[in-house]
């Protein structure tokens, strides 16, 4: 999967070790890896591989394993967690379908291996739509149609009050099989502390190549293979952008809700996703700017009129918290996955950071031979 309007690297979803002798230069016995970045990708890969054995160092610039909601942290603490392959192609190419499908696959493995077990639901999601915006939802369902993918299904009224009798009567509606949602925030603090890693705080890189990172303090370290997972952070090295995203948190006791609900909308891709039986997360603006200041008024204002206009007992939630960060993006919206030996990277993951980071992290490893998610 491969793009032509960027410059810098080329973008793939994987670049595996390639020649006929890719088996004689894959690692024997345990590697010092130096992990950059401490996100999703940079966690899940040194989760891995020091479940794997192997000796795991990580640098990252932020102060600290927790969360942030500043702007400035790791932007899958920002996120909703959506596992969602069937409703991303209504702006995505085939492939992160494809990739997300493995990703749910993986997900169940990966958590049933973390202290605490982060809370995931895999009960299906559903599209809705107001019958005066059914032009935008056919445009949607039109493309899962022709998808290769299984088929959005119709659910009458009656269907739809008897699986969600939280929302709206009167609302089309369509159910998508096997989607589902993580916690953000139990799954990243799992994978930290279950992790055999040696973590470095306060720590930036600057710059990777094979077996060497350069820190911002002028400090260059050696190990056997590098892992560069800095989302933004590894700008200039490749072409990133950050595209602004606004979620609200939301709490409103025994809402009712039990399953993801994404709004078919002609302006917005307005999602709700039922954290807990008392908080809902609320998403997202997606803007073409790496403004990091607070949420506006007017990204608020259209998230939950567009919510309340779909579940009306949202009138009596109350705002937890409005959270804005940066999805790392490539030109074409399409990640960026490479290996070659000593190094590997992924990055631009863009608004699918949950949905593919398991499937793309477990290609790099197998690739480089240093682990596999599927097995202790």
């Amino acid at each position: 999967m491969s793009g032509e309007k960027s410059a810098g690297p080329p973008q793939a979803f994987l670049l595996p070790l390639g020649g006929a002798d890719a088996a004689q230069r894959r690692p024997r016995g345990p590697q010092h890896v130096g992990v950059a970045g401490a996100g999703l990708v940079g966690r899940l890969f040194a989760w891995a591989l020091s479940q794997a054995g192997h000796k795991v160092e990580v640098f990252e610039a932020g102060p600290g394993p927790e969360p942030r909601f500043d702007g400035q942290g790791a932007a899958a603490f920002s996120a909703a967690g959506m596992l969602s392959p069937l409703a991303e192609l209504d702006a995505a190419e085939p492939e992160v379908a494809a990739r997300g499908f493995e990703s749910l696959r993986l997900w169940p493995l990966i958590a049933a291996r973390l202290s605490g077990q982060p809370t995931m639901q895999m009960d299906g999601s559903l599209l809705l739509a107001h019958r005066q915006d059914l032009g935008a939802a056919e445009r949607v369902l039109a493309r899962l149609r022709v998808s290769g993918f299984p088929a959005a299904q119709s659910l009458s009224e009656a269907e739809l009050a008897a699986l969600e009798p939280a929302l709206l009567r009167g609302l089309r509606a369509w159910r998508l099989p096997g989607e589902g949602f993580i916690n953000p925030l139990e799954a990243m603090t799992a994978l930290q502390q279950d992790s055999q890693a040696r973590w470095h705080w306060r720590r930036p890189v600057i710059a990777v190549e094979p077996g060497r990172l350069k820190l911002a303090d002028g400090v260059d370290l050696r190990f056997d293979w590098i892992v560069d997972a800095r989302g933004l952070g590894a700008k200039p090295q490749l072409p990133l952008r950050g595209v602004r995203g606004e979620v609200i948190t939301l709490s409103l006791a025994n809402h009712g809700l039990t399953r993801p609900v994404r709004l078919l909308h002609p302006r917005h891709r307005v999602y709700l996703v039922p954290r807990s039986r008392d908080q809902l997360v609320l998403g997202a603006s997606e803007i073409e700017s790496e403004d990091r200041s607070p949420v506006s008024l007017q990204s608020a204002v259209e998230l939950m009129a567009a919510a309340h206009s779909v579940m009306p007992t949202l009138a009596e939630a109350r705002i937890e918290r409005l959270d804005v960060n940066l999805r790392p993006a490539l030109n074409d919206n399409r990640p960026f996955a490479h290996c070659e030996p000593g190094l590997l990277q992924l990055n631009g993951l863009y608004r699918h950071g949950w949905l593919l980071a398991p499937a793309l992290v477990q290609e790099l490893l197998l690739a480089s031979g240093l682990a596999n998610l599927e097995k202790p």
